[in-house]
């Protein structure tokens, strides 16, 4: 069992199944909701503790296709945590569980900040990997 939370702890959940994949976004959208490094989760491994009605979504307008989300009270990023999909990423920084899976991507690293170096052998591409 890996447990999940917000930084206030008014959102918790549990994933039954540890992420398959990890990545991370370096556009400038991700950056500045916090939520740049992912791991994606299939839905019917996230199980809510608590505070699930304390989650807001932020829709972004065209063409922006996701919509991030974030705990009401204290801010934190937990990416799309209440998509509908069958598998979707969450931000890893979420999770509070100790986990084996590490960063298989880097995408847009064309919009990746001068400051911000790339230190490990993941693949890289300018947009969304193919």
């Amino acid at each position: 069992m890996i447990k999940g939370s917000c930084c206030c702890g008014a959102v918790q959940f549990e994933l039954l199944a540890e992420p398959k994949m990890m990545g991370t976004c370096h556009c400038s959208r991700c950056r500045k909701s916090g939520a740049s490094t992912i791991v994606f989760v299939k839905r019917e491994t996230l199980s809510w503790v608590s505070g699930k009605e304390n989650v807001a979504l932020y829709q972004a307008p065209s063409p922006y296709k996701y919509g991030r989300c974030f705990c009401k009270t204290c801010g934190s990023s937990l990416g799309e945590i209440l998509s509908d999909e069958d598998s979707f990423p969450i931000a890893a920084n979420a999770l509070d569980s100790a986990i084996t899976t590490r960063n298989q991507f880097h995408e847009f690293v064309s919009e990746k900040p001068g400051w911000y170096k790339i230190c490990d052998k993941a693949s890289q591409s300018q947009g969304h990997p193919a």
